[in-house]
């Protein structure tokens, strides 16, 4: 619901740029020597492809319009594409069969076939969230029989409960949970027997457990009586039943330029739940989805803030393959006044107007279902990210400047452009990659501060354009005309052995298209231009020269005997290791966490046949959201994200080892340093 006060003040990604382009016209030279930021867009980075669930929202039993044919309306202009119910907390106290949550309001004519009449009507799947904390596994059962058997609605997603962890289990308690024991332990041998209860009734519906989102409260603690945090206790017992796993992420900010960067968690935060999957969730965790079913912005819910960061944080996280993304909410209702930019925002977190006043009667919202400018920019993402589109890199060299792109079916490139800065319009130079656009003038889709919709006109060039202050900006390209079958894209790409130095890809091969397939092209991902690897005739390649500790995301593409090229595969993540020998082993372990800060442990053993005497440990934080507030046993200092550890101590030959300790203070996903180096050497990690 609502973000509290905890998870508003708790949070958790980032894209950068790089080189060369297609020419402009003469006539754009001018302009394009003027151009302040400059956009890369590579379509040899292929993220993920978009889903038919991605453009969500979220419906309440408490608002009357959820069923009116009015919201379906505007809801299905808005291309959205899945409507989560009953509704946030009201889910834990929610009893479908006769309609009621004691304790709360429940709104007329908003019943379950109300609600699905409404989803019908907007063209959206439902995600439905089974009663966790005040209702049974029999009652979720039921409830698939009613809605898959009886009045064959085909619903699909189903997820066990809201923020479970908000019980009272890690002191906060906003969340309904009748059980006695309210231990992520509990949950998951509940979602075991509802999962285990639902598909006995539809076995082809897919099941949720709820976690949270790494770098978001509670994330990191582990509380009285567990083994693990939330995460790592579900995951590891409730794994082998679930589908997915769902998230909600309000990542706050005291300002709206600060509410805007905090998409910058959302690459890495990604990174850390999959990591959790795969560590915890057992055999054949990479079949477990991601969505994330509530996100909001912490200022300016509904004026351009609002707008700006659904665009980013939609993208974003489509783009690392969360296969939805949810909005809070559709209605919600007026909060604390204030002007933001120049337009009075309501403090209501709904995509549409309530049509309410505050309490003394002083200001009222615009008339019911009024879009806000969160609703414009939701539209707008119906035109960019459509089912069936790859998502590819993107990445702008101005902080306040966000880029993301989608390959269409047809061709097509859409090119959408975020202008964070409330003062000023940035001239932009777009530059492609494995893709050249034809010599039209492209389509843009632009939405402003302040604007009653989306403006649509041919303007600028493929290659030069000016971004409004504030404002959202969508350009639809058409490629040039390549001619020829081009061969189908490589399947997923897979590490095999991986070392500090080395790894192994391999890949499903590409069918051909008109011409046979001459080789395969293996590229790095990096920032808005990718790197090339190799290049090879078979359909697997050692890449050589890596860095130790370090993070990489490749792709594969075939390329056929008359040059043509494939689309891109989907993205490999993987992370190269520490030597496997060295002369020093360290050892990084976070001995107490509490969600925005820890205490670190690190073991130094020299590993050589000399003592080291007078050692410096070095290392650097993975992002910039991440310090050492204090440190012992040791000289500690930081310098941007490199740390130094000096002492003027002996580390004896052959094993002589020393532990040093620090306080560690984060505000995003807390990404471990991987690799360390003591007097310049690079040690093995354990």
């Amino acid at each position: 619901m609502h973000p509290s006060p905890v998870r508003r003040a708790l949070a958790s990604i980032v894209l950068l740029a790089a080189v060369a382009a297609t020419a402009a016209p003469p006539s754009a030279q001018a302009a394009l020597a003027a151009a302040d930021t400059a956009v890369d867009v590579d379509v040899r980075a292929g993220l993920a492809t978009v889903p038919g669930t991605a453009l969500g929202l979220n419906h309440a039993i408490w608002d009357a319009e959820l069923g009116t044919t009015a919201v379906s309306g505007l809801l299905k202009d808005a291309g959205v594409e899945m409507l989560r119910y009953p509704g946030g907390s009201y889910a834990d106290i929610y009893h479908w069969r006769d309609h009621t949550a004691p304790g709360g309001y429940v709104a007329p004519n908003t019943d379950f076939d109300t609600f699905m009449a409404g989803a019908k009507r907007t063209g959206a799947q439902p995600m439905i969230i089974a009663n966790y904390g005040t209702g049974t596994a029999q009652e979720a059962a039921d409830w698939v029989r009613y809605a898959n058997v009886t009045k064959g609605y085909g619903a699909t997603y189903w997820t066990i409960g809201n923020e479970n962890y908000g019980n009272g289990h890690y002191g906060a308690a906003w969340e309904a949970d009748d059980h006695a024991d309210k231990s992520p332990k509990e949950y998951a041998a509940n979602v075991v027997a509802y999962a285990a209860a639902m598909k006995a009734v539809d076995p082809s519906i897919k099941v949720g457990a709820v976690l949270t989102m790494p770098g978001n409260w509670p994330d990191g603690i582990v509380g009285t009586g567990d083994q693990g945090t939330w995460n790592a206790e579900v995951l590891t017992r409730a794994g082998a039943s679930i589908d997915f796993v769902d998230v909600h992420w309000y990542p706050g900010g005291g300002t709206a330029a600060e509410s805007l960067t905090r998409t910058e968690h959302i690459e890495d935060a990604v990174y850390l739940l999959r990591g959790q999957l795969a560590r915890y969730a057992g055999a054949n965790a990479g079949r477990i989805g991601i969505s994330m079913t509530e996100t909001n912005v912490g200022v300016g819910q509904n004026t351009q803030p609002g707008a700006l960061f659904l665009a980013d944080v939609y993208s974003g996280l489509l783009e690392q393959g969360v296969f939805t993304v949810q909005w809070w909410n559709t209605h919600n209702g007026i909060g604390t006044v204030s002007t933001v930019a120049g337009q009075r925002d309501y403090g209501d977190f709904g995509l549409l107007s309530s049509g309410g006043c505050t309490s003394d009667g002083s200001v009222c919202e615009p008339p019911m279902n009024t879009p806000f400018a969160p609703y414009h920019a939701l539209k707008l993402m119906g035109s960019f990210a459509r089912a069936g589109d790859q998502l590819v890199r993107a990445g702008a060299n101005n902080p306040l400047v966000s880029a993301h792109a989608s390959r269409r079916p047809n061709g097509d490139l859409g090119v959408l452009l975020v202008n964070k800065d409330p003062d000023n319009a940035h001239t932009v130079d777009l530059r492609y990659h494995g893709w050249t656009p034809a010599g039209a003038v492209p389509t843009v889709s632009t939405y402003t501060n302040g604007a009653a919709a989306v403006q649509t006109a041919p303007a600028g060039t493929a290659t030069g354009q000016t971004l409004p202050a504030y404002s959202l900006t969508l350009l639809t390209l058409r490629p040039a005309n390549t001619g020829g079958a081009a061969p189908k894209a490589p399947g997923r790409p897979a590490a095999g052995t991986v070392t500090d130095r080395t790894a192994t890809i391999s890949w499903p091969a590409a069918q051909a298209g008109g011409r046979p397939i001459a080789k395969y092209e293996l590229y790095r991902q990096n920032g808005g231009a990718a790197e090339q690897l190799g290049e090879t005739t078979g359909t697997s390649f050692t890449v050589q020269n890596l860095e130790p500790g370090r993070r990489y995301t490749v792709n594969v593409l075939a390329r056929d005997t008359a040059g043509g090229t494939s689309w891109s595969s989907l993205p490999l993540t993987f992370t190269t290791t520490g030597p496997a020998a060295a002369g020093c082993t360290v050892r990084l372990t976070d001995t107490n966490d509490w969600g925005n800060g820890f205490v670190g442990q690190i073991d130094i053993t020299n590993n050589s046949a000399a003592p080291v005497g007078g050692w410096t440990l070095a290392f650097t934080w993975p992002t910039k959201w991440q310090s050492v507030s204090s440190g012992w046993s040791a000289t500690w200092e930081q310098t941007g994200t490199k740390v130094r550890v000096t002492s003027d101590g002996v580390l004896a030959a052959g094993g002589g080892t020393t532990t040093v300790g620090f306080v560690g203070a984060y505000s995003g996903p807390n990404v471990l340093p991987g690799v360390f180096t003591l007097n310049g050497t690079v040690c093995s990690t354990a």
